[in-house]
């Protein structure tokens, strides 16, 4: 067992975590492939060509070639995102996961127009600002840079579940994060050893480069799989 390893590490380490891997083979299969899993979700894109964005997508070719890369299954780079508030998904047809007013067999396109109707009176809340806490070999964590910052996030999430009808287990835990890359395996010691300070120069040289992460306005997408996702509503900020 990898000694001392970061609590925010243990996930990705077979030593540490040897149970099954969460989404394989209904998310993505061993193959990196990324199967149909439909859903809808409120979501930060990138902001294209902003110094974040730059510095992110290095971070994710640095990725790419590290020793243990093919245990990984990537997402498209023009996914990258950070998850505001989630949304449900056809694989997830269960309470607390889903509006409890709403049942459960509902299609997808329909929850989805229903969220639509119901986000029509949504108020966006202030504006926030994100920055890097570590690297994962599943991507970026994430929090508000400043108390206020993470109020206003709390703000914006606890009145979209109101509004939406659902809370999720986590709801005050959330932890906010950017995935690059999902596990078809988990590190072996070894590899996780060579991991270890590859990931915290990687989030030493994001901070560096982009002290605070650009992101676009949080936005309701709808999506078919993990490698795209559609916007239909933008929340303007205040």
């Amino acid at each position: 067992m990898t000694p001392d390893l970061p609590d925010h590490l243990k996930s990705a380490a077979l030593s540490h975590n040897p149970g099954p891997i969460p989404h394989l083979g209904r998310r993505y299969d061993t193959s990196g492939t990324f199967l149909r899993e439909r859903g809808n979700t409120v979501v930060c894109h990138l902001v294209e060509g902003s110094e974040a964005a730059v510095a992110i997508n290095d971070a994710r070719a640095r990725f790419t070639q590290m020793p243990g890369a093919e245990k990984l299954a990537f997402t498209a780079a023009s996914s990258l995102h950070m998850t505001l508030f989630q949304g449900i998904i056809e694989t997830r047809r269960e309470l607390p996961y889903w509006p409890s007013d709403v049942p459960l067999e509902t299609p997808i396109d329909d929850m989805t127009g229903l969220f639509i109707d119901r986000l029509a009176r949504f108020e966006p809340g202030d504006a926030f600002a994100m920055e890097v806490t570590h690297a994962t070999p599943n991507g970026l964590t994430l929090e508000g840079v400043t108390d206020r910052d993470r109020a206003i996030l709390k703000d914006w999430r606890n009145r979209l579940a109101d509004l939406l009808g659902y809370r999720h287990p986590d709801h005050e835990t959330y932890v906010f994060h950017i995935t690059f890359a999902y596990m078809i395996e988990r590190f072996d010691d070894q590899t996780m050893a060579a991991w270890v300070p590859f990931l915290d120069d990687i989030a030493k040289d994001i901070r560096a480069r982009a002290p605070v992460i650009t992101l676009r306005p949080p936005a309701f997408c709808a999506f078919d799989d993990m490698n795209h996702f559609e916007e239909l509503l933008v929340f303007e900020p205040k």
